[in-house]
């Protein structure tokens, strides 16, 4: 594992003040990991204000590869869902970006984002 690519419930453990998940990134990213987080997953789950202070924070300080959804992009994600018969752009997304650099998908829902396609390691947050 190179890297870790973060989902929906990743940030939401963030914007929750989630001192384990907060231990793990820090780590990660000392150790010198890649942490990618897609676009559409900030999308996702961002509302603003300032029950997101800990997440805005996060998104702004730390060490982070943005990851953009290009047109090659939407069309992999359509040919998977029709593949895997996933529906969640985000997740399908999310699974196609962490496989296609050797990430980890840290989440919520291991078994959700397993449907989608083999992950190298899924980390339960």
């Amino acid at each position: 594992m190179i890297g870790l690519t973060l989902d929906a419930g990743a940030l939401i453990a963030i914007e929750k003040g989630d001192s384990r998940v907060a231990g793990l990134l820090r780590r990660s990213i000392s150790d010198g990991l890649i942490v990618a987080v897609p676009t559409v997953v900030i999308a996702q789950v961002w509302r603003g204000g300032p029950r997101q202070a800990l997440l805005a924070a996060f998104l702004a300080k730390a060490k982070l590869d943005i990851v953009g959804y290009g047109l090659e992009d939407a069309k992999a994600v359509g040919r998977k869902i029709s593949e895997c018969g996933h529906t969640d752009v985000v997740d399908v997304f999310t699974v196609l970006h962490a496989n296609a650099h050797g990430h980890a998908v840290v989440t919520s829902d291991p078994q959700d984002i397993g449907r989608i396609g083999p992950l190298i390691e899924p980390i339960l947050v």
